[in-house]
């Protein structure tokens, strides 16, 4: 053994053939050494290999049968995908059948993060190919990526390709794993301006909004403004799915079954389309002859608070945010000093001016402040009252109520509101409890969102927020719509659809009807707030003031109207006081109501009722030019 050792490590062996050092041992000597060396790598190798064969057995068994169910499902998954098929959503019509918005076909880009590259350095090249091809925001893209990286389900990146980016897709789709094409419909809006302050429109859903809606996803579109926010559960629909066989890239390979969507509901206005462009324009055709900037106008049915019409100007193109606004047109519209986006109708808060004055005449009378009879006088003007004088817009001879409200006679409404000799006069409490009864200083409850209160103040509210108390002025000019008082053109309006109605104050309500997809009608009603809470005579008095403001006072220019018509005008000082609002509230054909209006211009430079003249050509056409045209 030793001469063996020896032989195959000492020097002068080197270079000698293996075979040459081992025959220099007996047979003896080399049966004794192999012998214990074979056996001992022999039970190694068998042992090792017995193991391992166990192990591997093992893992089998725990893979099969113990996990075989989950690692079955997961294949399944890594194989099957759930595309969404987006339901059609609603089409809002006016009342006659005319389809103020479509659903265009469209084709979004999405991505799958479960399908992009495993590898970080290949999902980057992936989100920067994307990037480049469509110039995306890079913030988003990689908020996107980030997200849900074992989701199959698609999440959007843009919508509404357009035909070249489309085709920039399908010639790259190779190089883009994970990243797929969605069929969807893109909201088409007509006459985008006349209608989006009653339609609003709607977009892809925002992370802060899934909150208020915890059954979408943020590849889901929801109704931001108008109807489209408002009706948005009925106006959705139900998406369905198709279920297709992806390959190892995500591309399909198979459809193997599809869900049909449910379309969603159509809603039916009240809205006449034909009235909403007559007011737009003849108001658009206003401010630019009279170089004004803002304007509103609503009219309603005063017989079911239906609204037939409501215009906010300066306007917007709802179709801007169909598809995703871009940041040039989305700053341009909310820097811009005339605000287009602020809906001045149900959220202006104005001072309503004489527009008031009906309601402060019926507290008066239900009161007994005053009788249909009684006689003011005039003053020459002005009303002098502990070293104070508060002056009329003009001089007036004496009046009685109805002659007040048509001539809008200021030291009237002072005498009844805040008292003067032997009259002893409303007070604010009272002015305000009227007020609130007639729809004032709360929302009126319709059915487009964002609509503002108004203010209605009173002795304690003052005191608290200035520290002073309540003056004798503070009446006068709450008795005129003046000092603190505010309201929006809906509340107003409200409030005379009342008067006009015989006293029933309702919410006002836009939608008529709700179509679903098998055809089924449900009526969308407007609810009774209140009724019957004053008297008829008294209601009959006001209407009576609000005739003569038309026969012979302050709206002389509709008495050649088609149909006897009523209304109420008014002038608000705001800011300096040189500056005024100009109001209009009117309703015909007055001994039977079909329609109530309201026009408000903002800003008159000068004394005056512009808001009449628009009144007047809607009202001409309405009762009479709308059949010459048809």
């Amino acid at each position: 053994m030793k001469l063996f050792i020896r032989n195959l490590i000492h020097p002068s062996n080197r270079g000698r053939e293996i075979d040459d050092a081992v025959l220099t041992v007996t047979e003896e000597e080399a049966a004794q050494l192999e012998w214990p060396l074979s056996k001992y790598w022999f039970a190694v190798i068998w042992w090792g290999a017995l193991l391992l064969l166990l192990l591997l057995g093992g893992r089998v068994f725990y893979l099969t049968i113990i996990k075989g169910a989950e690692y079955q499902e997961m294949a399944l998954r890594n194989s099957l995908r759930s595309i969404p098929i987006v339901a059609p959503r609603g089409i809002v019509y006016d009342r006659t059948g005319q389809a103020l918005v479509q659903n265009v076909p469209t084709v979004d880009l999405a991505v799958i993060p479960s399908d992009l590259p495993r590898d970080d350095a290949e999902r980057e090249s992936v989100r920067q190919r994307v990037g480049m091809l469509l110039g995306l925001d890079a913030t988003l893209l990689e908020s996107v990526f980030a997200s849900a990286k074992n989701s199959t389900v698609p999440l959007f990146l843009k919508p509404g390709l357009s035909q070249e980016e489309l085709l920039l897709v399908l010639g790259r789709q190779s190089e883009l794993p994970g990243i797929v094409l969605v069929k969807s419909a893109e909201r088409e809006y007509a006459d985008g301006a006349i209608f989006s302050h009653i339609i609003g429109y709607e977009g892809k859903i925002r992370q802060e909004e899934l909150d208020q809606y915890p059954e979408y996803g943020l590849s889901d579109t929801v109704g931001k403004q108008g109807i489209e926010k408002a009706y948005e559960s009925a106006l959705r629909g139900e998406n369905g799915a198709a279920r297709v066989e992806v390959d190892a890239m995500g591309k399909i390979k198979k459809e193997l079954g599809v869900l049909d969507p449910i379309p969603g509901s159509d809603v039916i206005l009240h809205v006449d389309a034909g009235l909403q462009k007559k007011i737009y324009d003849s108001l658009q055709k206003l401010l630019d002859e009279k170089g004004f900037k803002r304007a509103a106008a609503i009219a309603m049915d005063p017989k079911t608070g239906g609204v037939l019409a409501l215009v906010s100007l300066p306007s917007y193109d709802n179709n801007l945010f169909s598809g995703g606004i871009d940041q040039v047109h989305y700053q341009e519209l909310i820097t811009d000093e005339a605000k287009p986006l602020f809906n001045r109708a149900i959220n202006g808060e104005y001072p309503p001016g004489s527009t008031i004055k009906p309601v402060i005449a019926a507290a008066a009378l239900s009161e007994g402040v005053i009788s249909s009879s009684t006689v003011i006088d005039g003053m020459g003007g002005a009303l002098r009252r502990g070293g104070s004088v508060f002056r009329d817009w003009t001089t007036h001879g004496p009046s009685d109520v109805r002659r007040a409200i048509a001539e809008s006679n200021d030291i009237f409404f002072y005498t009844i509101g805040g008292g003067y000799g032997s009259i002893p006069g409303l007070g604010m409490r009272r002015m305000k409890t009227y007020e609130e009864l007639f729809g004032y200083g709360t929302e009126t409850g319709i059915d487009i969102p964002g609509e503002a209160d108004g203010f209605l103040p009173d002795p304690d509210w003052k005191q608290e927020r200035y520290g002073e108390r309540w003056y004798i002025g503070n009446d006068y000019h709450a008795s005129i719509g003046q000092g603190f008082v505010t309201a929006t053109p809906l509340q107003v309006l409200n409030s005379v659809s009342t008067i006009a109605n015989g006293g029933t104050l309702y919410q006002p309500r836009v939608a008529a009807q709700i179509r679903d997809a098998r055809g089924k009608l449900t009526s969308v009603d407007a609810p009774v707030v209140r009724k019957d809470f004053i008297s008829q005579d008294i209601l009959r008095v006001v209407r009576e003031g609000m005739r003569e403001t038309v026969t012979g006072g302050t709206a002389q220019s509709l008495r050649d109207l088609p149909v006897e018509a009523a209304g109420k005008t008014g002038t608000a000082q705001f800011g300096t006081g040189k500056d005024t609002h100009g109001w209009f509230v009117s309703f015909a054909p007055y001994a039977d109501p079909e329609i109530a209006m309201i026009v408000l211009v903002e800003g008159q430079d000068e004394e005056g009722y512009n808001a009449v003249p628009v009144t007047k050509e809607v009202y001409q056409w309405y009762f009479g030019g709308r059949k010459d045209e048809e």
